[in-house]
């Protein structure tokens, strides 16, 4: 009989248990390298995808976009819905071209603060599509103006945008992209032309980690001085008081065409308006409005919402945007006689222009 062999007695330790490893960490967009991210808004006439190229022979590092028609509740020629195919190919397309980050403009006709129910509540539903669409695209920010007190009444319009972003943002799935507030002129009724209600707006949307997005056409016409050294100086300070500039992530770099204080929103051509490319270089190349620590955002963009009066427009804006903020050096080359606007689609629409205006007379 052969002998028992002697085996160890084999003890359960709970620390032997199988634990699966943790899901690491996502890394940080290759975008918040540092550095100062310098883009315009481009077109998705034609496709989502046509945006990405246009930003890249603009030699932009940035861009800006509209996920659908802008002006129309339906999204006109553009589908409201984005396949997942389209979908993925814009995102996989923008990580080849190294763009970001990647700005949404919501809906013109988005009216957050609207005391009329009907259209409050369409207003959230089409933000809320917006939302959708944009993380779908894959978008680091989506920017909303905040909208217009009809009645009069500013401080309850601050609360009912509060509350509007609060009902949009319901059910959403957890996204790094992260809703912007945008100043405004101040036209009309307009809410948030004073940076202190943009600040009371991003106060109480602290916990869902929505930002501002800053218009520099739009602080000049609501008052603010940017024009001028103690100008942007004493502007800064407000803003870093009601608002932080560390919650303004995102710049809309644009000349305006409007006297200081005249509370009219009209675009300019960066350093060909009523701010000029002094005023421009020094915002620019200020330390609290970079991308750099201690002072400034890594990843800030400054985005570019100029006209295109005549082609190439676009292409001298974002080259204006590198020299202006003394980064030509590291600006990537744009495509030589690229632009958005043809001379033959300039033609076209003048064409159109003319049979409007006289339409009008007839």
């Amino acid at each position: 009989m052969s002998e028992e062999m002697n085996l160890p007695v084999m003890v359960f330790d709970p620390e032997d248990e199988y634990r699966p490893e943790p899901e690491p960490e996502p890394l940080p967009p290759a975008w918040l390298e540092g550095g100062l991210r310098i883009g315009i808004h481009t077109s998705i006439a034609g496709s989502h995808m046509n945006a990405l190229e246009s930003a890249a022979k603009l030699g932009c590092t940035a861009l800006q976009i509209f996920s659908v028609n802008p002006r129309m509740w339906a999204g006109g020629a553009i589908a409201a819905r984005i396949t997942a195919a389209e979908a993925k190919a814009f995102r996989d397309r923008r990580a080849v071209l190294g763009l970001g980050p990647l700005v949404i403009h919501a809906n013109y006709l988005i009216n957050l603060a609207a005391p009329a129910p009907m259209l409050r509540t369409r207003s959230i539903q089409s933000f809320h599509e917006e939302l959708v669409r944009g993380i779908a695209l894959g978008a680091d920010f989506i920017v909303v103006h905040p909208g217009s007190c009809t009645d009069g009444k500013p401080e309850q319009a601050v609360r009912a945008v509060i509350d509007s972003v609060k009902q949009a943002v319901k059910r959403q799935p957890p996204t790094s992209m992260r809703i912007l507030i945008e100043n405004t002129a101040g036209m009309g009724s307009a809410v948030g032309s004073r940076l202190e209600e943009v600040g009371e707006i991003v106060a109480g949307l602290n916990a869902a980690g929505v930002g501002a997005c800053l218009d520099t056409a739009h602080l000049f016409a609501a008052g603010y001085d940017i024009r001028t050294p103690s100008g942007l100086e004493s502007t800064l300070e407000v803003i870093d008081r009601t608002i932080g500039l560390e919650n303004v992530p995102v710049i809309h770099a644009n000349d305006s065409k409007i006297a200081l204080g005249g509370r009219v929103d009209r675009h300019e051509h960066v350093g060909k308006g009523k701010i000029g490319a002094e005023a421009f270089r020094r915002i620019l190349t200020h330390p609290r409005l970079g991308a750099s620590y201690p002072e400034g955002l890594p990843g800030r963009a400054i985005i570019a919402e100029t006209p295109i009066d005549d082609p190439g427009d676009d292409r001298k804006n974002v080259a204006a945007l590198w020299e202006l903020s003394g980064l030509s050096e590291k600006a990537p080359t744009a495509e030589k006689g690229y632009s958005m606007l043809t001379a033959a689609a300039k033609k076209k629409a003048a064409e159109l222009a003319r049979q409007a205006k006289k339409k009008r007379k007839s």
